[in-house]
């Protein structure tokens, strides 16, 4: 390192502010407390903080900031889904992306890369057009291309896939991009406490207080809070948190599985996922490749990975990039996918009165972290429910009136 480089590390003329102020102690009451601080947790504080006026809030975390889903992601977003409430619903949050880092005033790498859905069967290819129909019905530009299109964007794939499932068309979504997910939440995070909310890490909820059907308190390990609000963004934890209020979700657990290569010289621009060899992958500015698979085919409420993850991806990979063989793999991870029957989210009040949920986000749940901080917080601050989530309301599984996403999950599940 340059002497001068280092004398200005080493400098106290030139400190580094910390990202977010540490609190020796809980405050015996708040207006709103938030369980998890991943993104859609500390979006949420940000926006109650900067457009409702609500700073009396306070972020509770197991773990630290961005450790769960927030910072075990691919990093994918996109809003070319299948239904009318999950395209809307996306297309404000690729929206609110393109602004956020100057809303930060901090690097989040957003790239825009254009996001490829293959199709390897004809009846992927009728999907394709059935999605392309519905996002262009309401703005979102998405196209059905051919073979020849994917080759011409991406020359190093074998559109023969090794013979096994030949590439046919796809789904070609110009917007999609990528971002650094642990700049997202660091971002929201350092507005969040820049306005006055409080964020405690390491601090575990050990149970909550309802009375009458209203919510009264939060026990922590730090301790009781009084509130009568709660927003609860906690993932794979969500039936931990719901057992305590006695309220059931149709939410199970499963791991999802991801990992990254050796740094290579970028030869992949755009995103592309495959639902037949479920598949996805992209390459980060540091020239890694990201890859992911679709969910374990176990519930289990654990981030461990497994090797057969590892050999099962591989051969995916080789079949589109042979040349790949001999790149290395650096890591791999897991995080634990919150799904639900449907593949679409659950948001917005329960039968608890002042407990509002922010879960089921399985595998899209990143994507989403700016709208569901702008939806949640509303949400609270207006105690109903935004007009942008009124179709992933908790209701709709007791009226089987289900959000159908599972066609545009895009990997196979």
């Amino acid at each position: 390192m340059p002497w001068r480089l280092l004398r200005f590390a080493l400098s106290q003329k030139h400190p580094e502010p910390r990202m977010f102020a540490t609190h020796d102690s809980l405050k015996s009451s708040y207006d709103v407390v938030i369980i998890g601080a991943g993104g859609h947790g500390l979006a949420a504080a940000y926006y109650l903080a900067r457009d409702h006026g609500i700073t009396n809030v306070c972020v509770l975390e197991k773990g630290y900031i961005g450790g769960g889903n927030t910072g075990r992601n691919t990093t994918i977003i996109r809003s070319n889904y299948l239904t009318p409430e999950g395209v809307k619903f996306y297309d404000e949050s690729v929206r609110l992306w393109q602004d956020l880092a100057q809303d930060f005033d901090l690097n989040l790498f957003y790239s825009n890369r254009g996001h490829f859905t293959l199709a390897h069967t004809d009846a992927a290819m009728r999907t394709s057009r059935w999605r392309a129909e519905v996002n262009k019905h309401y703005g979102v530009e998405s196209e059905v291309v051919d073979a020849a299109f994917v080759k011409q964007a991406v020359p190093m794939i074998d559109i023969s896939c090794g013979g096994h499932a030949p590439i046919l068309g796809g789904l070609y979504h110009a917007p999609g991009a990528v971002a650094r997910h642990d700049a997202v939440a660091w971002g929201y995070g350092r507005g969040a406490d820049m306005r006055g909310v409080e964020i405690h890490q390491r601090t575990e909820v050990l149970g909550i207080d309802v009375a009458g059907g209203k919510l009264t308190g939060v026990q922590t390990s730090r301790g009781r809070i009084a509130t009568n609000k709660v927003l609860c963004a906690v993932a794979g934890s969500t039936p931990r948190i719901l057992k305590m209020i006695d309220v059931r979700t149709p939410i199970y657990i499963h791991p999802l599985q991801a990992m990254v290569s050796e740094p290579v010289k970028p030869w992949l621009d755009p995103i592309l996922v495959s639902g037949s060899l479920h598949i996805y992958i992209s390459q980060s500015a540091r020239g890694e490749l990201v890859m992911g698979a679709s969910l374990d085919p176990y519930e289990v409420h654990s981030t461990r990975s497994t090797l057969d993850f590892v050999e099962g991806l591989a051969a995916h990979m080789l079949d589109m990039f042979p040349f790949l063989s001999n790149v290395k793999v650096m890591r791999q991870w897991a995080g634990m996918a919150d799904m639900t029957p449907d593949f679409a989210p659950i948001m917005g009040k329960t039968p608890v009165e002042g407990f509002y949920l922010d879960a089921g986000w399985g595998t899209w749940g990143f994507k989403a972290t700016p709208v569901c901080g702008k939806t949640m917080s509303w949400t609270v601050a207006n105690d109903r429910d935004h007009e942008l989530i009124t179709g992933f309301t908790l209701d709709r599984f007791r009226d089987f009136a289900l959000t159908g996403e599972k066609g545009a999950a895009s990997v196979g599940h």
